[in-house]
């Protein structure tokens, strides 16, 4: 094949390549993008209600405080395992909260004088929560790519 039809050949390949639309993304929560996590919540102890998973950016100082969040992706809840896809704005380093909304009044609830949670929760990579609530640098969670997965089991109280 000679150097002109070869050429040829790779420009339209490649003009075809632009053409072809990318992807779709699969019907995640949040705002969408090119960028979203698999999140398995398992320990789910019942279908009531929802699974929340709050997204957090790198930042330490807005952690699990008031309107701290990037936003909060909703499903209802499927017991004993809750599977969902969360857009993420891309890729970089996030952090995830989860809570077993089993009223479904969109907030975690909480009980007692130190405002325990008396619904389920967890976090990204499972640190341990038995005392506090666990340290921001355990959370850190890598989402280098699309389409990735990680799994938080849920503890309640």
């Amino acid at each position: 094949m000679s150097k002109f039809l070869l050429s040829l050949t790779a420009g339209l390949a490649a003009a075809a390549a632009l053409a072809v639309p990318a992807r779709a993304a699969p019907n995640c929560a949040g705002p969408a993008s090119d960028t979203w996590i698999n999140v398995t919540v398992s320990g789910v102890r019942n279908a009531h209600g929802l699974i929340a998973v709050t997204l957090y950016a790198d930042d330490s100082r807005r952690f699990l405080v008031k309107n701290g969040s990037l936003y909060v992706g909703r499903v209802p809840a499927a017991a004993p395992e809750t599977r969902m896809c969360l857009f993420v704005p891309g890729p970089g380093v996030y952090a995830l909260a989860v809570y077993h909304d089993e009223d479904a009044s969109q907030t975690i609830n909480r009980g007692g004088v130190l405002g325990i949670p008396t619904e389920g929760f967890g976090f990204s990579n499972d640190p341990p929560t038995i005392a506090s609530l666990p340290a921001f640098r355990s959370v850190r969670l890598h989402i280098g790519k699309t389409n990735l997965a990680t799994r938080i089991t849920l503890k309640y109280p």
